[in-house]
């Protein structure tokens, strides 16, 4: 263990937070000195009971995310800040830092025009919560990871589109076809299958917050599609059709307020990663939020009316792959 090193904490610089120490008058404080100190003070402006956060240890745990570059900075420095006050600060309890997202194959650069910024995301047209879910899916909480057209196209087509988009879009319009919308009154043990998937969805959830709760975000993000595919294996499992409504109507009944109440719960946890999405997928099922539960239920009930199907997801043409990486790699017009 090397132990602590000396770092400087000024610049010689015109501009910045003056040290306010006479033989220092013309140094600046370092900015990740003083920045740090920015969380506190900006709570304090956005609200006057920024004490029951930042001076609250007792009952406030204090996570930060961050690049690697910083953490000298937060698990250091800014401490240190706060115990020279001795005043009870709540202080960082669990840092989450990533390594570096690098861009088909080579080094993100601005100045040269590489690789895809916020503004550019905008500019594709692609849907905000897409960006979420490829860019949490890629997170590199371990080691560098590389960003890929061809693999954001083939996350948004063939993961989003076909497992949580076809999840919600198949069951939505079942039931506005041929329950107008109400969810019928049901018997759980109509559908033989019921206790098998309440089970492994139960699983599914522990592991969902086991994974959140210890910060790994990309492991959250890959139990939620699990848990989405699970309820497409549940209608599948069940062959959801006109047969099944014809010839077995109570296990029909069962069959879709099961899953209605599976999309409820696919909403929900995603709502961390895609919230447009999950506020998207309230108003069609025309319920209220809903907490992260610790287990599955059967929240909406007999007599409850869903709304209308919506695309949550929109199919990228793969043609697009090579457009977009013409536009972002540094041969655009200056």
């Amino acid at each position: 263990m090397e132990g602590l090193n000396p770092r400087c904490i000024t610049r010689d610089l015109v501009w910045g937070t003056p040290v306010p120490l006479e033989e220092f008058k013309d140094k600046v404080l370092y900015v990740w000195f003083d920045a740090t100190i920015g969380y506190v003070s900006i709570t304090a402006n956005y609200s006057d009971d920024w004490q029951k956060w930042w001076k609250n240890p007792e009952h406030v745990q204090l996570y930060q995310f961050m690049g690697k570059d910083n953490v000298p900075f937060h698990t250091v420095v800014f401490p240190a800040t706060q115990i020279g006050t001795r005043e009870n600060w709540t202080m960082l309890h669990h840092l989450n830092t990533t390594e570096y997202l690098q861009y088909e194959g080579g080094k993100f650069s601005k100045s040269r025009g590489v690789g895809v910024f916020g503004n550019n995301a905008r500019d594709t047209g692609v849907s905000p919560d897409v960006w979420r879910y490829y860019l949490a899916s890629i997170r590199p909480e371990t080691q560098d990871s590389q960003f890929s057209w061809a693999e954001f196209v083939a996350k948004n087509n063939s993961e989003l589109l076909a497992n949580v988009g076809n999840l919600v879009n198949r069951l939505v319009k079942f039931v506005n076809a041929k329950y107008n919308g109400v969810v019928p009154s049901y018997d759980v043990s109509k559908c033989p299958n019921f206790k098998t998937t309440q089970e492994d969805l139960n699983k599914l959830l522990e592991t969902y917050l086991e994974d959140m709760e210890s910060v790994h975000l990309r492991r959250g993000l890959e139990t939620a599609m699990f848990i989405s595919s699970r309820g497409n294996l549940f209608l599948q499992d069940n062959k959801l059709d006109n047969s099944l409504y014809n010839d077995s109507p109570e296990k029909s009944d069962a069959v879709i307020a099961i899953g209605l109440n599976i999309i409820y719960l696919v909403a929900s946890i995603f709502a961390p990663y895609m919230p447009g999405t999950a506020k998207q997928i309230y108003e069609i099922l025309n319920v209220p939020d809903l907490r992260i539960p610790d287990k599955f239920d059967l929240w909406i009930q007999p007599g409850h009316c869903i709304g209308k199907a919506q695309y949550l997801f929109k199919r990228i043409d793969e043609k697009k792959i090579d457009e977009w990486r013409v536009a972002y790699g540094g041969q655009q017009k200056k």
